[in-house]
C-alpha cells in the first residue's frame, strides 16, 4: 500500500511533468486517472493471483506480488518527463501503472485471506481492520514520512526536478519486504487442510464464482466495497491533493497533518474491525454508514475555507475525515471472507475487493474533472461521497449477517 499511495502525495508535482494542461483541475484529474488505471488493473491481478492462491497457496502468491509492486514503483522514479521524451513519457508512466495494478491485485488476493485464516476466530474482526485498513494507514504513514523528509531535502523547485524521483525510488523497499515474507510467514492452515483433502477435477475458482450460487453474492459485495472504497479514496486518498490545491498548504505543513491522519486510520480500522466481532459485521457497517452520511460532508465543508493560518482547525477536520472515512471498510475484509468457502476465498475476496475499490478509486478522477475549477472541488467531492454512502448502506441492508460463518 505504501507503493500505491506515493503518487497521491506527488500528484500536483508530476501533473505538469507528465500531463501538462492549462486547466489545473484537468491536470490533477489526469494524474488521478493514472491512479485509477492502477485500480482498474487490480481485478486483472485478482483473476491471475486469486486462483493461483486458491490452488497453490496464499504465501507463494504474496511473495511474487509484493516483489512486483516494489519494482514497478521504483521504475517510475527513473522515467523521462514529457519535456525529455514527448508523448512517450506519459505512455511509459501509464504502462508501469498498469503493471503495478496487476501486482497490487495479487497482493490483495493473498494477504486478505492469509491474514484471517491464520488467527483464532475471536481475532478475525480486529485482523480485518488491521489488514484491510490498518495496513493502508501504515502505508500512508510511511508515504507521508517519505514525502515530508524528501520535501525538506528538496524544497521548492528542487522537488520538481529530483524530489519526486526519490519518492518513487523508495518503492524498492517493498521488494525487499517480499524476501522477509518468503523467509518468515507460514502458509494458511485452512489452505493446508484444503490441499490435503482436495479432489482432482474440482471446478476452477473463477468458474465457481460466476455460477448461480455465487453470482448474486459477488454483485452484493460490489455495492458494499464500491461504497466503502469511494469513502476511502475521497477522504484519506484525496486529502493530500485537497490540502495542496484547496487549502494551499506547502508540503512541510501538510506532511505532519497527513502523518497524524495515517495514525488515526490505524486506530479507526482496528476499532471498528474489533467492534464487528462484538456486534456483527452488518450492524457495524450500517451504523458507520449512517454516521458518515452526515459527518463526512460536514467536515469537508468546514475544511474548504481554511488556510495555513488555521493549521489547528485543518488538522482537526483532517483527523475526522480520516477516522470516519476509513471506519466504513474496516469489517469489509472479514465480511468478504465469510461469504466464500476456503476453496474460492482468495478469488472471491480479491475480485470483490479489487473491483469495488477500482470503482471507488475512479471517483476522485470524476469528482475532480467535473469540478473544472478548484473552488468547486469541495462541493463535487461531497456530492460523490453522499452517493457512495447511500450505495454502501443499500448493499449492507440487503446482505446477510456473516459473523461466525467462516468455513
Amino acid at each position: 500500500m505504501f507503493d500505491l499511495f506515493l503518487i497521491l502525495y506527488v500528484a500536483p508535482t508530476i501533473g505538469p511533468l507528465f500531463f501538462p494542461s492549462d486547466i489545473p483541475t484537468l491536470q490533477l484529474a489526469a494524474v488521478h486517472a493514472s491512479f485509477a488505471v492502477t485500480l482498474v488493473m487490480r481485478p486483472v491481478g485478482s483473476a491471475l493471483f486469486g486462483p493461483y492462491a486458491d490452488r497453490h497457496g496464499r504465501k507463494r502468491a504474496m511473495v511474487v506480488a509484493v516483489f512486483g509492486v516494489g519494482v514497478a514503483t521504483a521504475l517510475l522514479g527513473v522515467l523521462p518527463t514529457i519535456a525529455q521524451a514527448g508523448l512517450l513519457a506519459p505512455i511509459l508512466f501509464l504502462a508501469l501503472r498498469l503493471v503495478q495494478g496487476v501486482f497490487v491485485g495479487g497482493v490483495v488476493a493473498s494477504t486478505h485471506t492469509l491474514s484471517t485464516e491464520t488467527v483464532p476466530p475471536h481475532w478475525r474482526g480486529l485482523m480485518s481492520g488491521l489488514i484491510g485498513g490498518g495496513s493502508a494507514g501504515v502505508g500512508a504513514l510511511l508515504a507521508s514520512l517519505v514525502f515530508y523528509v524528501v520535501s525538506a531535502l528538496f524544497p521548492g523547485p528542487a522537488f520538481s526536478v529530483w524530489g519526486w524521483r526519490i519518492v518513487f525510488l523508495t518503492g524498492i523497499l517493498g521488494s525487499l519486504l517480499s524476501f522477509f515474507v518468503f523467509r518468515s510467514v507460514e502458509e494458511s492452515p485452512f489452505w493446508v487442510e484444503l490441499e490435503r483433502k482436495r479432489q482432482r477435477g474440482t471446478r476452477p475458482p473463477l468458474k465457481e464464482l460466476v455460477s448461480p450460487t455465487y453470482r448474486s453474492v459477488l454483485l452484493l459485495n460490489l455495492l458494499i466495497v464500491a461504497g466503502a472504497g469511494t469513502q476511502y479514496y475521497l477522504t484519506s486518498g484525496y486529502l493530500p491533493t485537497f490540502l495542496n490545491v484547496v487549502n494551499r498548504l506547502p508540503g512541510t505543513a501538510a506532511g505532519p497533518i497527513l502523518i497524524a491522519g495515517s495514525l488515526v486510520v490505524i486506530i479507526a480500522t482496528a476499532l471498528f474491525g474489533a467492534l464487528s466481532e462484538a456486534i456483527g459485521r452488518k450492524r457495524t457497517m450500517l451504523a458507520t454508514g449512517v454516521v458518515n452520511l452526515f459527518v463526512i460532508p460536514w467536515a469537508y465543508l468546514q475544511l474548504r475555507d481554511l488556510r495555513e493560518d488555521a493549521l489547528g482547525a485543518i488538522a482537526v477536520y483532517v483527523l475526522v475525515l480520516s477516522f470516519f472515512g476509513n471506519a466504513a471498510y474496516a469489517p469489509v475484509l472479514i465480511f468478504l471472507n465469510e461469504r466464500f468457502p476456503t476453496a474460492i476465498r482468495a478469488s472471491g475476496t480479491a475480485l470483490s475487493w479489487n473491483i469495488g475499490f477500482a470503482i471507488g478509486g475512479i471517483m476522485p478522477t470524476f469528482a475532480t474533472g467535473l469540478a473544472r475549477q478548484v473552488a468547486a472541488l469541495p462541493i463535487s467531492i461531497v456530492l460523490f461521497l453522499i452517493g457512495a454512502i447511500l450505495i454502501y448502506l443499500l448493499g449492507n441492508a440487503v446482505s446477510p449477517e456473516t459473523r461466525g460463518r467462516f468455513v
